[in-house]
């Protein structure tokens, strides 16, 4: 198949990449490296059927280059982590509703099938003991931007939902609850990369609130199969279906099973929301997803466990801390579009852009 990823050189995107060229699709990656990393592709850029495009989700022009023959698409490129979307709040709307909107223009003009990544950020302040699909979703006030990314998530959800009802665009929608691994970085407020790059440094843990807000973290490479596998399901059309973790822990004793897996000194330090993230910050105090509707349709089991995870995420960042500095690239122009560049991709292969 022809596959393209919108944000593939992200953490979940890139992952997603090479597990589609294993497959053996012919895969074409749209992302404007705003957040994602040229280093993620290093594996997926040796194949022939790989192609790289630079550019935003917001151009028109580059995402019907992208998606042109194309039989499916996932939808993966956003404004992600707490302090992108505190920081930068309008441009992380524009992304993540304007952005949508693009690609399912261009998927419904190509008639391809699309996969439309949400999260578990939707259900709001809902605590309940496992929020299943049909959850109530109760956010926070407007005025606070910590909500924003969940309200354009929602408005991507409903666009999809939309495109479906009218135009019969075949969509599918995943929620993600809290997925890690490795190329996950810390940078923009990922608690696990966070906390394993301070025990690995020796710093100090720092943890937000009072640390007994809980998640339940699942591993990228459960989650990936799981999102292909629903896509692929015709049963998925117009439905959404969560994707989490199974055990339910505490971002203190998170922090303390980092030290004891790694082997740390390190103290946990707690830093108040509002010295973190500035005044007016909320935060949900449990996230627990219900899987049921996904293990029932693909067969979705969250297989790896938190110190599993909290190794294979130390051993990347170990390897990148000794890892050559990436080769600058071109970044897009303020239309999202950048000039034709070989980026990734065999020399020879004319196929990366």
């Amino acid at each position: 198949m022809r596959t393209v990823v919108t944000g593939g050189a992200g953490f979940i995107g890139s992952h997603l990449t090479d597990h589609l060229l294993a497959m053996g699709d012919e895969v074409v990656v749209l992302d404007d490296l705003s957040t994602g990393s040229l280093t993620n592709l290093d594996a997926a850029s040796a194949s022939p059927a790989f192609t790289f495009l630079l550019g935003s989700v917001l151009d028109q022009a580059v995402v019907r280059e992208a998606v042109r023959d194309a039989d499916r698409i996932f939808h993966l490129a956003a404004a992600v982590g707490v302090h992108r979307i505190v920081d930068d709040p309008l441009t992380s709307l524009r992304t993540n509703i304007h952005g949508t909107e693009t690609v399912l223009e261009a998927a419904l003009a190509e008639r391809a099938e699309l996969l439309i990544t949400s999260t578990s950020e939707i259900y709001g302040k809902n605590t309940a003991d496992a929020l299943s699909e049909d959850a109530d979703m109760t956010l926070g006030s407007p005025l606070l931007s910590r909500w924003s990314y969940a309200a354009a998530k929602g408005l991507d959800e409903a666009m999809g939902h939309a495109y479906w009802t009218e135009f019969g665009l075949p969509v599918s929608i995943v929620r993600l609850f809290n997925t890690v691994g490795p190329r996950q970085t810390g940078r923009y407020g990922m608690v696990v990369p966070n906390l394993v790059g301070q025990a690995l440094r020796g710093e100090p843990l720092t943890v937000y609130g009072d640390g007994h807000q809980t998640r339940c973290f699942s591993y990228v490479g459960d989650v990936v199969p799981a999102m292909v596998a629903i896509q692929e399901a015709p049963a998925s059309r117009c439905d959404a279906f969560n994707l989490g973790g199974a055990l339910e822990i505490s971002i203190l004793d998170l922090a303390a099973r980092i030290i004891d897996v790694l082997g740390s000194r390190s103290e946990v330090v707690l830093v108040p929301y509002d010295q973190a993230y500035g005044p007016g910050y909320e935060d949900m105090r449990r996230r627990v997803p219900d899987n049921a509707k996904s293990r029932a349709l693909v067969g979705f089991e969250a297989r790896t466990g938190i110190d599993e995870i909290i190794r294979l995420v130390a051993a990347d960042q170990r390897r990148r801390s000794t890892a050559p500095a990436p080769s600058p690239v071109p970044r897009p122009t303020a239309a999202g579009r950048a000039d034709a560049v070989a980026l990734a991709g065999p020399a020879d292969s004319g196929r990366t852009r």
